[in-house]
Order: C-alpha cells, then structure tokens, then sequence
C-alpha cells in the first residue's frame, strides 16, 4: 500500500477521483448515524433492567442505621451507597459524599461555590483579577465549557501516554498564584483512552501550588471501565496520596455510575479531605435537604460491592470490546501506511482518538456529516474548541449497533482518505 505523500500529482489525481465517487456513493444512500457522544447502548442499559426489580412495595426502605429512606435527611448519603462509591475509586467511604445521577452537576457546584463563596475561607474567585485552569489536552470538552461558562481562563497542557505533562503542571502551578485548578480524567481519559502512571498520580500529590486554594479536579469517571480483564490499567489512589505528601485538601474526586447502570438515573460521589467535606456540607445544606436515598439503596441492593461492580463491568465489556475492535481493526486494514494519520487503541474508558494529519479533522468531520454520521465536532477536545492542529477527532462507538457502526466507519475511512488527498494536493498547488 503506498502512502499518498510518496505518489505523485497525477496518482492524487486519480486517487481524488476514485474517493469523490466512492464519496458521492455513500451520501446517495440517506445514511443516519450518530457516533457523536459516549452513551452506553440499548444492551448495555439492559444490563440494569433487573435493577428496577430489587425494590418493590414490600421493600423495607430504611438504611442499615434504621434511617427511613423516604424522608429527608442524611445529606451526605447513607453508609451503604459512601461505601460502595468508596470502593469504586479506591477511597475511604467517610470521604464521600453521595450525590444525584451526573457527576457533571457536582463539578458545576464544585466551581459555581469557589466562584461566588471561596474555598475553605480564601478570597471568592469572582472578587480576583483572574482566575486560570489548566487544561490537558485533548481532554473533556465538558470540563472545558464549565470554566469557559465562568469565565475562567484556560491553560493548554499537553497530554501523553502517562499523564500531563508534569514539568510544565509543576512549573505554572508554583509560580502563578492565579492558577486555581487543573481538570483531570486520570483512567482511560476522555477521548485518549490513556492512566495516569504512578509517578504521574505522585508528582500531582506532591505540587506546590503558590494558590493555597488550587484543587485538583480529579474526575475519574471511567474508573472501572476496562476493555480487557487480563490487561486492566491501575491508578494509584490520588487522595492517599495527597495526604503521604502533606497535601490533603489539595484534590476534589468526582464518580458516577452513569455508564455503570441508567445513564439519566444512577448515582455520583465526590471524595475529599475531612476539611473540604465539611466546608462543602456547610453550603449544600443550603442547597438541597438532601438527594435521592431511595435510589442510592437501589444501587446497592443491586451492584452490592466492587466485586459486583466488576462483574456487571464485565458485561459492558463483552459488548463494548467488538466495537472498539472493529473500528482499530479496520483502520489499521484500511489506513495503516497511507500516511493519512495515527489512532489509539486503549484497553478501557468510551473513546477512541483519531489523529488526522495537520489540517484535517474539521474537513473530515464535515465531510462525514454531509455523508450521514454525526460525530464530535472537531476542535471539542481543546479549550475554546480551538485545536492548533486541526487533527484531533473523537470516536465514540458504544452507541451504535455493530451493523451501524460497520457503516459509520466506512463513511469515516472514505473521509479521512479523502480530506487527507485534498491536503496534499492543496500543497503541492502551492508550491
């Protein structure tokens, strides 16, 4: 197979040709897929239908202390749900507090409180100059609107197989007093597929940051997602070891299982220091009486502990796995050599990466939705959606059916070849 930058004009030409009709093939067929978000699929939803079936009127609905469920109260989550989100992340349950369906509201809060009230007695943020976050990069775009919601400013960080890049975290975080934060999703991170190495997870235990309010934003949202079960990624416990370094309060951790059991209706927690937890109580008193216990004795009754987590993950797996598979699979048949870009293949989390060549992401995923498949927009990975290379694209194939999700990626590949030719021919009219 011959890499379109070793052919000549006249082989682009041809090559041009041949794609356009392939191309014009494919947008005749009225095609409708959407591989735009990471939601779980029908399948993997009805691997918690039995969920809806461990309550039921008979159902004595109070907690192990005698608390009765229905009522208000216990506004940091009864005993048994602190546990079982305790263990999902590696942390001690007294540390938690346990929230409503979307880990997204608590990180909403979580900012919207250091804006308007402060952390721990410092001055609010919304009274300071300026206020920055650091950003790895490609990372969450929801991460990102919240703090562009705020007006905060946001600090691209490069982002490798390990982590961040440490020597520049280390860097501003010492020296700026006006960076507060740095977004992270330290387990098959979003859209990577990339852990955190050890040392990485010790080097954030250990910052000093010349804020005494910066915190950590530690969102481990696919901490028990794993492709395989014989290759899974660890991570070491950021909190245990915030608390080693002399660091305790420096890390808020986010959970949930959104992609666990129902997406629109499970649990999240947030774990922190003692200190932070109270200082968070105090103001959600305010807030809420209290969040959904009824369904926090759901999860339990059904999930029970992390060795239930882990075996209805397995599950997930078994349906998750083929999609991530046909997709690296076809790309390196159909790709691989014809210097049109590189992908991951990661062995857990919702996302595949796709690393077009400079110049290409954007016309590759017009192209495709003018096809029928919709898929993240390019540029969503960086603040602002600006990506300085016009390069990264997210791939999210859990939705679809393995059908679907067969034609979403011929739509993709026929693009890619496509908008990568159209490049090079683009430059050589330039020279």
């Amino acid at each position: 197979m011959k890499a379109y930058d070793q052919m000549t004009r006249q082989e682009l030409l041809k090559e041009k040709e041949d794609l356009e009709q392939q191309y014009r093939d494919i947008c005749a067929l009225g095609l409708k897929l959407d591989m735009s978000r990471g939601k779980p699929s029908k399948a993997q939803l009805d691997l918690s239908q039995p969920m809806m079936d461990v309550l039921h009127s008979d159902t004595v609905l109070e907690s192990r202390l005698g608390t009765d469920l229905r009522n208000y109260g216990v506004l940091d989550g009864i005993d048994e749900a602190k546990e079982l989100i305790a263990g999902m992340i590696g942390t001690k349950p007294e540390y938690v507090i346990v929230y409503g369906n979307a880990s997204l509201n608590i990180m909403y809060d979580t900012i919207n409180r250091s804006m308007i009230h402060g952390v721990l007695d410092h001055t609010p943020w919304c009274k300071l100059d300026r206020v920055k976050f650091l950003c790895p990069v490609p990372g969450y775009d929801r991460h990102f609107t919240i703090t562009e919601f705020f007006g905060i400013e946001m600090i691209n960080v490069p982002l490798y197989e390990d982590g961040p890049d440490m020597d520049m975290v280390e860097e501003l975080v010492s020296t700026d007093p006006s960076i507060k934060g740095i977004w992270c999703v330290p387990k098959y991170s979003n859209p990577m597929g990339t852990s955190y190495s050890d040392e990485t997870v010790r080097r954030f235990a250990g910052l000093k940051p010349a804020a005494d309010d910066f915190r950590i934003y530690w969102d481990n949202a696919y901490c028990v997602h794993h492709l395989y079960e014989d290759q899974k990624d660890e991570l070491l416990d950021i909190i245990s070891e915030c608390e080693k370094a002399g660091n305790p309060d420096m890390v808020y951790e986010f959970c949930s299982t959104s992609k666990v059991t129902f997406s629109g209706s499970g649990i999240s927690g947030l774990a922190t220091s003692p200190r932070n937890k109270a200082d968070i109580l105090a103001q959600l008193t305010v807030q809420t009486i209290g969040f959904d216990k009824i369904n926090q004795l759901r999860h339990v009754k059904f999930l029970k502990d992390q060795e239930g987590i882990e075996r209805h993950m397995a599950k997930h797996a078994e349906l998750v796995r083929p999609k991530f598979e046909l997709l690296t699979r076809r790309f390196d048949e159909e790709l691989a050599g014809r210097g049109v870009g590189s992908w991951t293949k990661p062995r857990g989390g919702y996302f595949i990466t796709y690393f077009a060549n400079e110049g290409c992401a954007k016309n590759i995923v017009a192209k495709a939705k003018k096809a029928g498949v919709v898929m993240t927009g390019a540029g969503a990975p960086f603040p602002y959606k600006k990506d300085p290379q016009d390069s990264v694209i997210r791939i999210a194939p859990t939705l679809p059916p393995l059908e679907e999700l067969d034609e979403a990626c011929s739509v993709f590949i026929t693009c890619v070849k496509l908008a990568s030719v159209e490049k090079l021919l683009e430059g050589a009219a330039l020279q």
